[in-house]
């Protein structure tokens, strides 16, 4: 019996002191003293990512196009599920600004049309100077150009635009640059016709005002200023002819034909014109590693895209590299090269 009573007051001795060492297993999971582990893991999270930029911004567009909500969404998908690492979207002043951004490593992604992203890196078409320090990610949706007017200026043709007031995008936006090679193909230049250089939402109420008779707005259809503006007036879109279609596509291989259905914006009949592809651009220093978690995590999340806006449902995996006009980044072509 004393030898039992021994045995039994070590026993209990030896639970004190595993109490005063080692915390309660509720402390431990709530990060009070016993929280070594924790903070172990930690540590190795941050040392995995320490290379990392921490806070990324992507750059969309205007807030009445679809890059806007397209970039917001990816942000909040990177913000979620991309582990040591923040991201937002913010509105910007769309392709031209953006790789000059990317270009001075102010912004770490970007949205941009592919032939805009070309142009930058060879430095041709509006740019004076080769732009470089960016790569491709993804090429995402096709970007439609359309030429909207409204019932009452009587324009039906890309010729009924000469001597009459136009907004062709932001000056060097990437809408500009198709507004002026797509005049080109009809024989039109600047000099025949107003030229007012605005951006999506200011175009729209623009038209609705009668302050321009027509505009050329790039963007994923349908597209929300064009949707904003039928909803007070009667919207008309033009259509391109099939010869300037294809001097267009001739000249300009990212251009490609489409067609913008009637349903679309509730217009009598469909529209022919042409598209470039709006592609995901970022900086070509960010980290193999992190590059191929944002593309993962981009694709692993394509409901989220979905839900946004209908452009959402045009990205795709199969799709990528469809119209990629850049060299991508190595963290993105590595998992697009996993079984």
């Amino acid at each position: 019996m004393k030898k039992l009573s021994v045995i039994l007051a070590l026993l209990l001795a030896l639970g004190l002191m595993l109490v005063a060492c080692g915390g309660t297993d509720e402390e431990q999971q709530n990060g009070e003293p016993g929280q070594g582990v924790d903070d172990g893991a930690k540590d190795r999270v941050d040392d995995e990512h320490a290379d990392w930029v921490k806070d990324v911004t992507i750059l969309t567009g205007g807030e009445a196009g679809v890059y806007f909500p397209i970039g917001v969404a990816i942000g909040d998908i990177l913000d979620a599920n991309v582990e040591g690492m923040t991201a937002a979207g913010v509105t910007s002043g769309a392709s031209l600004v953006n790789v000059a951004e990317l270009d001075e490593a102010e912004a770490e992604m970007a949205l941009v049309q592919n032939d805009m992203a070309y142009y930058a890196l060879e430095g041709t078409q509006m740019f004076e100077g080769a732009l470089s320090g960016f790569q491709g990610l993804a090429t995402l949706y096709p970007e439609t150009i359309q030429i909207v007017t409204t019932a009452d200026t009587g324009i039906e043709t890309v010729q009924d635009l000469v001597g009459k007031r136009v907004a062709i995008g932001d000056v060097g936006s990437g809408t500009e640059a198709n507004a002026t090679q797509i005049l080109e193909a009809h024989g039109i230049t600047h000099d025949d016709f107003s030229v007012e250089f605005m951006g999506f939402g200011d175009a729209s109420t623009a038209l609705q005002d009668g302050n321009v008779d027509a505009a050329f707005v790039t963007a994923g259809t349908p597209t929300g200023a064009i949707q904003q503006l039928g909803a007070v007036t009667d919207v008309r879109l033009v259509s391109i002819e099939a010869e300037q279609i294809d001097t267009l596509v001739n000249k300009y291989p990212y251009y490609t034909e489409v067609e913008i259905s009637a349903d679309t914006y509730g217009l009598d009949t469909d529209v022919s014109t042409v598209a470039v592809q709006a592609m995901l651009i970022v900086r070509e220093d960010l980290p193999e590693e992190q590059v191929y978690e944002i593309t993962k995590a981009i694709f692993d999340n394509l409901q989220v895209l979905q839900n946004t806006h209908d452009r959402g449902h045009d990205i795709t995996l199969e799709t990528a590299l469809d119209g990629m006009s850049i060299d991508v980044h190595p963290g993105a072509q590595r998992f697009y090269d996993e079984p």
